[in-house]
């Protein structure tokens, strides 16, 4: 059987209105909306083919039909065209990552409340374990007389601020000196180079005090550094789903829910996607927890590397054309202006 452009035109009628609607689609409501000189009779006729074909299914309590995931996936593929984000979105969007554009975590934290909400879905950011990362420099800054925030910047665009109390009392000339002694050692190299190295041996000197306060520092150094090659998944705008008429029955709003109750497993199933724009639906996830569910991811960059993946998820019945064009804009905003300029800076003034 044959997919004739009355039946592609029939199959886009559907999927737009089930899309606004979340009901299923009969023939008499579709010969009103329709610009076509055919009856209902057709039309039914067609719907019927359309579900023979695996494009539709009949929901038991309803005469209408609605999209399959094979539906979606043409849909997709060849039919949702281009969306046209408005110009005041695109403002709120670079407006506010502007706003956190020197701190990577809080930026991409930031992505993913902004995704979720634009989109009202469900979304994520994840940021991989990267055991080759490497330093690009350490900056210690004084808060107050036993408080100093660690700053350590890497390769890739990573950045942690870590407040540490200390037990000693500094200077901040002591600090500076610490400070560019550690990005003096270990600029260049890998976290995981620096954490096998005999730190101690680095970092002995005769001056006393430095002494005591890089024995104090050293060691939350080592940790901040571990932490930093750990997976990080930030998830945002679960609430959204009791929105979704898919979800109005807590039994699967509850399933959806459990998703991200095992973040290890999530985060490394985003990070195993492939790189770019991907839509994956329904049983295309692979996952039976996610036979109900559409996810698209996007590879975003720092400085022309690959980062991490965010994203969406949400029921099969989704926006697609406008979500994607979302997620795309988002993510080409990072890449196209996060910078590490502190870094840069601090650089220049050694």
């Amino acid at each position: 059987m044959e997919l004739t452009e009355r039946k592609l035109k029939i199959l886009q009628a559907i999927i737009n209105d089930y899309v606004q609607t979340a009901e299923p689609v009969g023939s008499r409501t579709l010969s009103r909306k329709l610009d076509m000189s055919v009856s209902p009779a057709t039309i039914r006729n067609e719907m019927s083919d359309l579900e023979e074909m695996g494009y539709l299914t009949h929901p038991h309590t309803s005469a209408g039909r609605v999209p399959s995931d094979k539906a979606y996936r043409l849909y997709v593929n060849n039919m949702m065209g281009d969306f046209q984000i408005s110009p005041q979105t695109r403002q709120f969007i670079n407006e506010t990552l502007k706003a956190d554009i020197d701190e990577f975590d809080r930026t991409i934290q930031r992505a993913a409340e902004l995704l979720s909400e634009i989109t009202n879905l469900a979304s994520f950011a994840v940021s991989p374990k990267k055991d080759e990362d490497k330093l690009k420099f350490v900056n210690l800054l004084p808060v107050d007389e036993r408080t100093v925030i660690l700053m350590i910047v890497a390769e890739s665009g990573k950045i942690s601020n870590t407040a540490l109390n200390l037990r000693v009392p500094y200077t901040n000339e002591a600090l500076d000196i610490l400070a560019r002694n550690i990005t003096c050692n270990y600029r260049g190299r890998t976290i995981t180079e620096v954490l096998t190295g005999n730190i101690i041996d680095d970092f002995r000197t005769d001056i006393e005090a430095l002494s005591q306060l890089a024995g104090n520092i050293m060691p939350n150094f080592m940790r901040t550094l571990s932490d930093m090659l750990n997976v990080r998944l930030y998830l945002d705008g679960l609430s959204n789903i009791f929105d979704i008429p898919e979800y109005s029955d807590l039994t699967r709003a509850k399933n959806f829910v459990s998703l991200f109750d095992r973040k290890d497993e999530f985060a490394k199933k985003l990070l195993d996607r492939d790189d770019g724009m991907i839509v994956t639906i329904g049983t295309e996830n692979g996952d039976d927890d996610l036979n109900d569910c559409s996810l698209i991811t996007a590879t975003y960059h720092v400085n022309g590397e690959m980062v991490g993946k965010i994203g969406v998820i949400g029921p099969t019945r989704m926006k697609y054309g406008e979500v994607t064009s979302i997620v795309k804009y988002l993510t080409e905003n990072l890449n196209n202006t996060f910078r590490l300029e502190g870094g840069e800076g601090e650089e220049d003034g050694e």
